[in-house]
């Protein structure tokens, strides 16, 4: 086999009140990579489409060729390859971007290498792409990407990662307002201490959230999707994010956040007609105040990364 191209999906990670510890894969949007042998002794991005020019080429400085270089020297290959990356959702988006392309990446050299590592093994080379990209190797996004469904990393050391039950008739609506919210600002601007009272809520929540979805009980993933720590704090960065959490749960959505570190925002939402009407409204609202925006309805991706 000398060429091998991936889709990895987007994902929600947090689940509003699951900071660092559970995502979600959708069924789109998503990126796609191209991988291929080369001649060279060395790993080279080729061409990039979709980032306006605004990714770079340079394979220590993308999260591409860098977790493609440590799955080379984790298999102790000094074989060239060649990297092309097709973005296919918008960068600092919230919807995992970096993640989705680490993924992609690693599961096309794996697949072209004719897959000496398991997904488990593939796992931490991508949260290393998430340490370049944002500072942190936050599994959350890359985790649900290359696993696909509802995720939970029950711990980060030793690396413990769950894939749970979830409800498979539920809609997403996803909405990118056009404004700039980098994933590394959006982690400084968190406090690092929390009262005790707070912290038990959020434990209340993330366990009630988990349970609903493993249970298969809406109304009580719908009463645990609540923030009492991080979405207070980042919801100031995203204009309107008042307004539109207001608009989604006055039209029955089951639950209502931030996707990941924003700017995008999602709902959960029982059929699609509901899913639509959120994801209009949400749009008319940003567009009154000339914002800008793309949205989504779709649905969970329980499969993950695929070869195409």
């Amino acid at each position: 086999m000398k060429k091998v191209k991936c889709y990895a999906p987007a994902t929600v990670a947090n689940v509003v009140c699951g900071y660092d510890i559970l995502g979600f894969a959708i069924e789109n949007p998503g990126d796609q990579v191209i991988v291929s042998f080369n001649h060279t002794h060395t790993t080279r991005i080729t061409k990039i489409e979709g980032d306006e020019g605004k990714l770079p080429l340079d394979v220590k400085k993308n999260v591409v060729g860098h977790v493609v270089n440590l799955f080379l020297e984790k298999v102790k290959s000094r074989q060239g390859v060649d990297i092309e990356l097709y973005k296919k959702m918008p960068l600092n988006s919230g919807l995992g971007s970096s993640a989705a392309s680490s993924v992609a990446a690693l599961v096309a050299i794996n697949e072209l290498f004719e897959n000496p590592l398991t997904k488990g093994e593939l796992l931490p080379l991508a949260m290393e792409g998430e340490r370049l990209a944002s500072g942190n190797a936050h599994a959350d996004n890359v985790a649900p990407s290359l696993l696909g469904g509802l995720v939970l990393i029950r711990s980060y050391e030793p690396l413990d990662v769950i894939k749970l039950p979830f409800i498979k008739d539920l809609f997403v609506v996803s909405v990118h307002p056009d404004i700039n919210v980098p994933t590394g600002e959006a982690r400084k601007i968190l406090k690092q201490q929390i009262p005790l009272q707070k912290a038990i809520e959020q434990w209340g929540n993330v366990a009630g959230l988990v349970s609903g979805f493993c249970t298969g009980d809406m109304d009580l993933v719908g009463r645990s999707m609540k923030d009492v720590i991080i979405e207070p704090i980042r919801s100031m960065l995203i204009p309107f994010f008042c307004e539109m959490k207001e608009i989604a749960l006055e039209n029955k959505a089951i639950g209502f956040g931030i996707s990941g570190s924003g700017p995008s925002v999602f709902a959960l939402c029982k059929n699609k007609d509901q899913a639509d009407e959120i994801s209009d409204r949400l749009y008319h609202l940003l567009n009154r105040h000339q914002i800008k925006s793309e949205s989504q309805v779709t649905k969970m991706n329980n499969k993950g990364a695929l070869i195409i």
